[in-house]
């Protein structure tokens, strides 16, 4: 297992390194650090557009621009200087990667629990009201835009709460100006700013998991191996949770490593939508001011968590189907 999980972990260095050069070439060929200054009133000078020019590093070759860049990313930890702001750039994003992470973090958790109970009994119960009121539902959710959801239970919350008098679903990120004190009450009021964003991605993303662990399901029950063990006289429970959800898991296991990724990514729009000063915030920002460092710094925290995710993935192949590791 200690190889398998290294050479896996040494097959995702090149794909990093590749990764970091299309994405500067990417921000490079798409977002000019000039353009604000271009446009400024009074114009700047020619003169000081040429200092600007040099300052950014623009005068240099794209090749030398892009070792700059990754030398630093390597040798220092930096993600570069933003060029409209003097704010840090690994600073801002640690802070917007904490607050999108918790949201990532309970969507899954909610959106996995969900879709596996509601797979492998849909699977095991095929064709009954509950396998069709499921379907059902889980096709409502699939075609419903996120943006559009989002904005519908925000607006659900709100009129709930002026009609209750109560504050129980907030839609914003953070209690403000006065959060509570101590550690109970910081949790359960963080967890009462996470139920709308999180109840919006978690819906969503198990209407898609739900389906294909009910397919996956399928397949593994009617398959050889699990008719020889009930052949054997082994109890349904055992037939069912140690035969065949744990094989069943494994397709569900690459979406939800491939969708996990896109969380980070598309939880751009529910983070607008209910305010939050996470990873969406900063991306909007760094492409609004057209700061390519700060954009770069974004797709790399992306790229990378991609890479991360189907390494887990591939390290949970191995833990469900030992085979896999031998092979």
């Amino acid at each position: 297992m200690l190889v398998y999980s290294v050479r896996r972990l040494l097959q995702s260095i090149p794909i990093l390194v590749a990764s970091t050069f299309v994405i500067f070439l990417m921000v490079a060929s798409s977002v000019d650090p000039m353009t604000p200054y271009l446009t400024k009133k009074p114009p700047l000078s020619a003169a000081q557009l040429d200092s600007l020019r040099v300052k950014f590093g623009l005068t240099k070759p794209l090749l030398q621009r892009y070792w700059d860049w990754l030398t630093g990313l390597v040798l220092h930890g930096t993600f570069g200087s933003s060029t409209q702001t003097n704010f840090h750039i690994g600073q801002q994003l640690g802070y917007a990667m904490e607050v999108t992470l918790r949201l990532v973090i309970g969507t899954i958790l909610i959106a996995l629990i969900l879709a596996v109970i509601v797979g492998v009994t849909t699977a095991v119960r095929q064709y009954s009201k509950f396998d069709y009121a499921t379907t059902a539902i889980g096709f409502l959710f699939l075609s419903l835009p996120t943006f559009w959801f989002a904005v519908l239970l925000k607006e659900w919350a709100i009129q709930i709460n002026e009609s209750t008098g109560t504050h129980f679903f907030d839609t914003l990120w953070e209690s403000s100006p006065n959060p509570p004190s101590g550690f109970l009450p910081q949790l359960g009021d963080g967890a009462q700013h996470l139920i709308l964003p999180v109840v919006t991605l978690a819906l969503l993303s198990y209407a898609a998991w739900s389906r294909f662990q009910r397919a996956s399901m399928l397949e593994v029950l009617g398959s050889d191996y699990m008719r020889l063990a009930r052949a054997k006289g082994l109890s349904p429970f055992r037939v069912l949770f140690r035969h065949g959800l744990r094989n069943a898991l494994i397709p569900l296991t690459t979406q939800v490593a491939l969708d996990t990724a896109a969380l980070l990514s598309g939880a751009v729009i529910t983070e607008t939508i209910y305010s939050w000063r996470g990873m969406g915030l900063f991306f909007i920002n760094s492409i609004e001011m057209a700061d390519p460092d700060s954009v770069m710094a974004w797709l790399l925290v992306t790229a990378v968590f991609v890479v991360v995710m189907n390494l887990i993935a591939d390290l949970l192949y191995a833990v469900l189907d030992p085979r896999i590791r031998l092979a």
